[in-house]
């Protein structure tokens, strides 16, 4: 799927949450909604979206008072972490908008987030450096690979022995100034 697309599909708050709920369990759009204060509609269109994007998969259609309700899941993330470089970024307006739109999206999930921070094992860290090729690469390995883990290892809301975490990582090379 060409970035352009997973940026628009992923610029828009709801839906970034609709990964993170996604990637613990496989739900409808009306246990989705119920999950995250939405109405079904609401929530459905959002899955539609991310769907489309080939970010959601239907991972099981169960009957429902007489009607079909897809469950949906976000599976890629729990895959192995591969280092994928892509030869080129998308350029040109759209492209600067969208990366925009979803850079405001994570900004309001932190916002949204952080007031619920509790005391336990966390780390946080901004940095703008000039770094060598090698650490480069082995820097965005390793958080992806933490990312895969973390992933990997989700588990639906309220799960007895689970704590909700939050996890915001944007790592990317910059162009000289």
């Amino acid at each position: 799927m060409p970035e352009l697309d997973e940026l628009r599909a992923t610029a828009h708050p709801v839906r970034l949450r609709l990964l993170s709920l996604l990637t613990g369990a496989a739900l409808s759009a009306a246990e989705a909604g119920r999950e995250l204060g939405l109405s079904q509609a609401a929530a459905s269109y959002h899955l539609r979206v991310l769907e489309r994007a080939g970010l959601v998969v239907v991972v099981e259609v169960v009957r429902i008072r007489g009607g079909d309700a897809k469950r949906y899941r976000h599976l890629s993330s729990a895959q192995p972490f591969p280092l994928v470089v892509p030869p080129d970024s998308p350029t040109g307006p759209d492209a600067a908008d969208e990366r925009a739109q979803y850079v405001e999206a994570l900004v309001d999930e932190l916002r949204r987030r952080s007031p619920r921070r509790a005391s336990g094992p966390q780390v946080s860290t901004d940095a703008e450096l000039w770094v060598d090729p090698e650490t480069w690469r082995r820097v965005v390995h390793h958080v992806g690979q933490a990312s895969a883990l973390l992933h990997a290892a989700a588990q639906p809301p309220r799960t007895p022995g689970t704590a909700p975490v939050s996890m915001t990582a944007a790592l990317f090379p910059m162009r000289r100034p």
